[in-house]
């Protein structure tokens, strides 16, 4: 399976040059700085989920659209062999299972958050809705000014447009599965 740098930097290229995006102008799209999509295109960086959330509203695609691997007939993923996706430090690790190829229309994830871990992320494109199931640990889930607390065997639904946040408020690693779904 190919490193997820060296899928991202394919797709972030790809989804550049059919937008017919220079370099500077996707920079002033995203805010992501010239120096810093270069370094990604060259498969140089390791950006962050903030980074690739910028990214992906700069081009107003699906943030699954810089993640999608070369769809299959079929597909076993191990999440030991997926690259994952970095916050805080390293202390939230965020694992693309089955990106959106932009027909499917959701994406499935799974991540893993530290003790005391925190994300902030970015909203997601407009009438994006996120589910989470926690099957380890407690989280605080921080969308629209209320604070919602999720536990193992629980889930949540929410309009993930707007600014969100994801706390580990336990004391052992939380780990969850996430879907995206984009209308």
């Amino acid at each position: 399976m190919d490193p997820m740098n060296m899928i991202v930097a394919k797709n972030i290229k790809r989804l550049r040059e059919e937008n017919k995006l220079s370099m500077e102008e996707l920079s002033k799209l995203s805010g992501v700085s010239k120096s810093m999509l270069a370094q990604i295109e060259r498969e140089e960086g390791n950006p962050t989920l903030s980074t690739l959330w910028k990214i992906s509203n700069g081009m107003k695609v699906p943030f699954d659209a810089l993640t999608v691997r070369p769809e299959r007939a079929y597909e076993i993923v191990r999440t030991s062999e997926v690259q994952p996706l970095l916050e805080d430090s390293g202390k939230v690790k965020n694992y693309s299972i089955f990106p959106d190829d932009e027909n499917r229309r959701f994406a499935v994830y799974y991540l893993e958050l530290d003790e005391d871990s925190y994300w902030e992320s970015d909203p997601h494109l407009k009438g994006t809705t996120e589910f989470i199931t926690v099957f380890e640990g407690r989280i605080a889930i921080y969308v629209e000014g209320q604070t919602f607390s999720v536990e193992k065997g629980e889930s949540i639904r929410f309009q993930a447009g707007n600014p969100h946040s994801y706390r580990n408020t336990g004391t052992e690693k939380a780990v969850l599965h996430m879907i995206l779904y984009n209308p």
